[in-house]
């Protein structure tokens, strides 16, 4: 068994009773030599003799001397060899448990007073620790804490500019759309006014859309409100009605439900960015089909295109950006050039339990799949509410 602080093979101290035995050795050496040699010769061999004792006991004493003070400092290196350890272990803690859970309170809503206070609380250092070094951490620790409030306040400050930036062109926005509706209606007898203004509408609803999806990443929701239930069927349309080629959507068979107020807007959204990248990235003369049917936990908004297929890494990309915008995703995350699209749908589906996948389409393309949960589906018959821009009068 190898002690803490020495060598593999090294001796242990030796115990001083060792070091006496060669003085006595010596001495009884002499003695006898003295006994066996001629009464002439006694006195020189004594005197050699003598001499010879006094410097082996001399050379026994500081021998012993030595192992002691080796000894004591085999204690020492083992103590502080001890202590290292300590301090690595607790160094070890804090960087792979402590800081994490830290961070991970923080951005959950904690103030850096309590997070402090509990770990104060649970006394995190291991004992044995010198004063220098709990201080040390500590400083470690208020440093860290300092950083992450810094970044998370930064962080909520351009999601809050983001939103308010964003609050103001949905209001213009809204204001313009108002105007348009009635410069609709003073010239719908005019076809060629009509269509301009159908398609200035239009242009519209798509910056209307954009100035959403930056509020949405901001952490607000869609501008529009709905106060009433919205029959499924203008719901898509609406969704249609916010993308640039809604001609190439064919709307197919739909459920005969109506969607709730507070989630109409939401959906729209929602679908609007699956049907934009659905054209976007799809041939031009290829069509997209839009569906709704009935499954066991809501209802499934099918989305399917003739592009080209994905594969399977670009599928597990797209289903990762989607789990990520769920989890809370940064703006900062987004890159120079942001896809806004699946960010925009996995967060509004955190948001209202919306369930997306995204698998091949028998068209070739790909196929989108919407699910919305039973709890925003309602069959009553006071949805009369209108949701879209395009071909408002027009009936499943």
């Amino acid at each position: 068994m190898v002690r803490e602080g020495s060598s593999p093979g090294s001796p242990g101290p030796t115990s001083p009773v060792i070091w006496a035995l060669p003085p006595a050795a010596t001495a009884v050496a002499v003695a006898v030599a003295v006994a066996l040699v001629p009464a002439s010769a006694r006195t020189g061999v004594a005197w050699v003799g003598a001499v010879a004792f006094v410097a082996v006991a001399l050379a026994c004493g500081e021998a012993a001397r030595r192992g002691k003070a080796v000894a004591a400092l085999r204690a020492t290196v083992a103590a502080q060899q001890a202590a290292l350890a300590r301090q690595e272990a607790e160094t070890v803690h804090l960087a792979q448990t402590l800081l994490p859970d830290v961070v991970s309170r923080l951005r959950g809503g904690e103030f850096p007073e309590d997070v402090l206070a509990a770990l104060e609380r649970d006394d995190f250092h291991q004992p044995g620790l010198t004063p220098e070094f709990r201080a040390a951490h500590q400083a470690v620790l208020r440093s860290v804490l300092d950083a992450v409030v810094a970044e998370e306040d930064l962080r909520e400050s351009a999601q809050r500019a983001f939103v308010n930036i964003a609050r103001r062109v949905q209001a213009i926005v809204h204001q313009q759309a108002q105007e348009l509706r009635e410069m609709e209606d003073r010239h719908g007898r005019s076809p060629e006014v009509f269509g301009d203004l159908l398609r200035l509408d239009h242009g519209t609803a798509l910056i209307g859309r954009l100035a959403d999806s930056i509020a949405v990443l901001g952490g607000a929701r869609p501008g529009r409100q709905w106060s009433k239930a919205v029959p499924l069927y203008s719901v898509l349309r609406g969704a249609m009605s916010r993308i640039i080629d809604y001609q190439r959507v064919e709307l197919h068979s739909v459920s005969q439900v109506a969607v709730v107020g507070p989630a109409v807007e939401p959906l729209i959204h929602a679908l609007a960015e699956l049907l934009d990248n659905a054209t976007r990235y799809s041939p031009p003369q290829t069509k997209v089909h839009l569906t709704a049917v009935d499954v066991n936990s809501g209802i499934a908004v099918e989305i399917e295109d003739g592009g080209v297929s994905m594969s399977e890494e670009a599928r597990k990309r797209a289903e990762r950006m989607l789990r990520q915008a769920q989890q809370g995703i940064d703006l900062t995350d987004l890159g120079e050039t942001p896809r806004l699209g699946l960010a925009v749908v996995g967060r509004l589906s955190q948001a209202y339990d919306f369930q997306v996948s995204l698998r091949s389409s028998a068209y070739g393309g790909v196929r989108a799949v919407l699910v919305i949960p039973q709890a925003l589906i309602t069959t009553t018959p006071a949805a009369t509410a209108v949701a879209h821009g395009i071909g408002t009068a027009s009936g499943p």
